[in-house]
């Protein structure tokens, strides 16, 4: 078995959707990016790749390349589990934190799950996700930004 730590950060600003978990969360601000710039899918990649040997998303999927401008997130993970199955990995389970000030994720948790697992052909109760604040504290603190932390366990397949 292998582990592997994903994090990503992006910056909130005005006039972009908030894209987390591919789920459009409503909200005044979303987060810049070349893709769509969801956080939370980008950590679980970065935690995937990491876990795999197979390096990180920028190597994968660069922000130089004009065939990833504003995709969806949920499509760089679907080919990431495909970069594991080719490599002939399975995941066993994953676990992320989202740190953000506003909104709050509660509703949308379970919704997050379900895409997620839906795209790397998992169960949802093999994947956590969590949301906390920093109580003022910092960027994320001021509403100037979200990061997210991700874990990922996976094991050699016989597929």
């Amino acid at each position: 078995m292998k582990i592997g730590f994903g994090y990503d950060v992006h910056k909130l600003v005005k006039g972009r959707k908030l894209m987390l978990g591919g789920i459009h969360i409503p909200f005044n601000k979303g987060l810049i990016g070349h893709s769509d710039a969801d956080a939370l899918i980008h950590a679980i990649i970065d935690s995937l790749l990491g876990a795999a040997n197979l390096g990180d998303i920028g190597i994968h999927f660069p922000d130089t390349d004009e065939a990833y401008k504003n995709i969806s997130s949920a499509i760089l993970l679907e080919k990431t589990k495909l970069l594991l199955q080719k490599s002939r990995y399975k995941i066993i389970n994953i676990d992320a934190t989202i740190v953000l000030e506003k909104p709050k994720l509660t509703t949308y948790i379970v919704d997050m799950k379900e895409i997620i697992a839906d795209k790397l052909d998992i169960t949802s109760t093999q994947i956590s996700i969590k949301a906390t604040r920093e109580e003022g504290m910092g960027f994320v603190g001021n509403g100037e930004g979200i990061k997210v932390f991700a874990v990922c366990l996976i094991e050699e397949s016989n597929i």
